[in-house]
């Protein structure tokens, strides 16, 4: 097999230790040295600099947790052209692993040009994607607070949930901290609810009427507290997302002109696939490396499964709520093709088809510079007027009519 790279290292790396292994191949020889060391700073310096010693052009490590990131962010000062490989698609014959076979492993494919390069982004969009995925997990511990907080209110006997849509809004928060500070009258409770409440003061009084002790009160006040704090927290990283997004400024608007994203997914979005769509060679490469297509699962010929294959679980999650949001915008080229899909296939399968088709068009319009174009709500219809003018016929003919079809004039 051809020798691509002949001078390249495969590093094998651990929390505290990188086991790096050089390859050389000269004059039909191959020449081989492994080498640890330790993971701190230190260390480090001191691989990238048996590595450049070594006359290494190329290296290759595999994406394991993090702790590839420190490795991979002091190799990158170097002259070296770096590859992150998926652990998945380098792993080697089960039975014989050891760090420092995984180490020559991964060189032995580097050479020959057996490894596919995982997407590593620039640095600014690295900072950005970090606050974003830390963003969404702070709002995910808060929905658990407000869960926890509403568990609360039913261990009191407190129905406020079905009384109000939202426990920690004006109306809802006002009337917490009411029986936290020992408030237990229900009418005086009710009496704290905004006036554009739906519900009626005699359901509120009755949704307020239980037993609510000095534990309740306790927990009540310590949810309240945790999600003032994360309110807190995601306001922080808001604000410094906003400070640094002028790379992104522009590519923002380019996607917020698709229905269903706003601002928020639009920043979510290139945090994880970046500007430069020159990574992913077509639509569909972007697609597989978000999970939005089916996967591969045959056997004799038979398809065994069609579900979404795995795939980037952030992006894949941004862009399934934008594609609901996007599939109620009326008279848009998405709800049509939600609306087809789910007689079909089901709602689910047709949501994941949307989001797939607002990457597509996400993927083109970052490419070229172009901004969304709606196809239209009868794009469809359009596009097969000859099949939907059969099944219209078919139709009025199911009722009991006899269609002729007569072309009007130009």
């Amino acid at each position: 097999m051809e020798v691509l790279y002949p001078h390249c290292a495969g590093l094998d790396v651990h929390k505290e230790t990188v086991v790096a292994c050089v390859r050389h191949m000269t004059d039909g020889t191959v020449r081989r040295e492994v080498r640890t060391f330790k993971t701190t700073t230190t260390d480090l310096l001191a691989l990238s600099e048996w590595l450049a010693s070594e006359g290494c052009t190329h290296v290759v490590m595999e994406a394991t947790g993090v702790y590839w990131k420190p490795v991979w962010h002091i190799l990158s000062d170097g002259d070296f052209a770096l590859t992150l490989a998926n652990a998945a698609h380098v792993k080697n014959v089960p039975g014989r692993k050891t760090d420092t076979n995984d180490a020559t492993w991964l060189a032995d494919l580097l050479a020959h040009g057996l490894v596919r390069a995982s997407f590593v982004p620039d640095a600014a969009t690295q900072e950005q994607r970090g606050l974003l995925r830390t963003r969404k997990q702070l709002v995910r511990e808060r929905a658990s607070h407000v869960q926890r907080l509403q568990r609360t209110l039913e261990d009191a006997n407190i129905k406020l949930d079905s009384a109000i849509s939202d426990v920690t809004g004006v109306s809802g928060r006002a009337m917490i901290e009411a029986l936290i500070v020992g408030e237990t009258d229900p009418a005086r409770l009710a009496e704290l609810a905004h006036r554009r409440i739906k519900s009626s003061p005699e359901t509120l009084r009755e949704a307020l009427r239980g037993r609510v002790t000095k534990h309740h009160r306790f927990l009540l006040h310590l949810h309240l507290k945790q999600i003032d704090a994360l309110d807190e927290a995601i306001a922080g990283i808001d604000a410094e997302v906003d400070a640094h997004v002028e790379p992104f400024r522009a590519a923002i608007a380019q996607l917020k002109t698709i229905p269903g994203i706003g601002d928020l997914g639009a920043c979510v979005i290139l945090a994880e696939i970046g500007t430069d769509m020159s990574r992913f060679p077509t639509q569909g490469h972007l697609i597989s490396w978000a999970g939005l297509c089916p996967k591969n699962d045959e056997s004799a010929g038979k398809r065994r499964s069609n579900r979404m294959r795995k795939g980037a679980p952030w992006l894949k999650t941004t862009l399934i709520q934008c594609a609901w949001a996007a599939a109620r915008k009326k008279g848009s080229y998405p709800q049509a093709q939600f609306q087809r899909l789910r007689a079909r296939r089901g709602a689910k399968k047709a949501i994941g088809a949307v989001a797939a088709s607002m990457l597509t068009a996400a993927y083109h319009m970052l490419k070229d510079g172009t901004f969304y174009q709606d196809l239209g709500a009868d794009h469809f219809d359009r596009r097969a007027k000859g099949t939907a003018t059969k099944r219209l016929i078919a139709k009025l003919q199911s009722f009991g009519y006899d269609v002729q079809i007569t072309p009007i004039a130009a």
